[in-house]
């Protein structure tokens, strides 16, 4: 019986990928097409935030930085217990390598994630005072901070208008039309021209939100969602 659906599973994972190309050739959405997007996704969500639970901007990049290839559920069950234990870089180097394994064990690629925690904090208590820093250059000096990581502390942290660009809002962008683009560098810098002033701070939140619950990587719910008269997909689910 698995021989034989082989070829049928074989078949969709190469129409996928060519769905997947297509929308990547797509043309951006306009202006206007744009703006009823995100009024639609503010009108679902009028305040967005991440599903990560932090109290401090140093707890939120302990937690992004452990989020890599790892769930939010998955990593607020390991900060729940670790933040009780230290949620400082002081404390966390108190707490040593070993021990902060022990809590976050259950997260994937753990061993490295921890190096680079303690790295971290050791230089943020070096450089800044312990504080995390506002400005890029320093957040992607962190080990184990890349320009995502630095865009989401950037945006959930401090305000500011950066669009961090993940799995999910990757997907979106170039199913939507909203922001094709080969490369994850290619999407942030098309949704930050296209976006609209008045909602680049909460763009980050309604684009990931839409494509982990409704724009999803397989099954997207299509049939229920609330831009699917604005959205290029060429492959929509009418009847799911």
């Amino acid at each position: 019986m698995r021989l034989w659906r082989q070829p049928e599973r074989r078949g969709a994972w190469i129409q996928a990928k060519l769905k997947i190309l297509l929308t990547i050739l797509s043309v951006p959405m306009d202006s206007e097409t744009i703006r009823q997007l995100f009024s639609r996704l503010q009108t679902l969500r009028p305040h967005p935030t991440t599903e990560l639970r932090y109290r401090s901007p140093f707890e939120l990049l302990i937690a992004v930085m452990l989020s890599a290839q790892s769930t939010d559920k998955k990593v607020n069950e390991a900060t729940e217990r670790l933040f009780q234990a230290a949620n400082t870089p002081k404390a966390l180097l108190a707490l040593g390598q070993v021990s902060l394994k022990h809590y976050i064990k259950s997260i994937g690629l753990y061993n490295t994630k921890a190096i680079n925690i303690i790295n971290t904090c050791t230089l943020l208590l070096q450089r800044h005072n312990g504080d995390v820093p506002r400005d890029r250059a320093s957040l992607e000096a962190l080990p184990g901070v890349g320009r995502k990581t630095a865009n989401v502390i950037l945006n959930t942290a401090f305000g500011e208008p950066t669009i961090a660009v993940d799995t999910h809002i990757f997907r979106v962008a170039n199913r939507t039309g909203l922001a094709p683009g080969k490369t994850v560098r290619d999407v942030e810098e098309a949704l930050l021209a296209a976006t609209p002033d008045q909602f680049k701070q909460d763009a980050h939140h309604w684009l990931i939100l839409h494509g982990r619950y409704r724009c999803t990587a397989r099954n997207p719910r299509c049939a229920d969602c609330p831009i699917h008269d604005l959205c290029d997909y060429p492959a929509k689910r009418e009847g799911n």
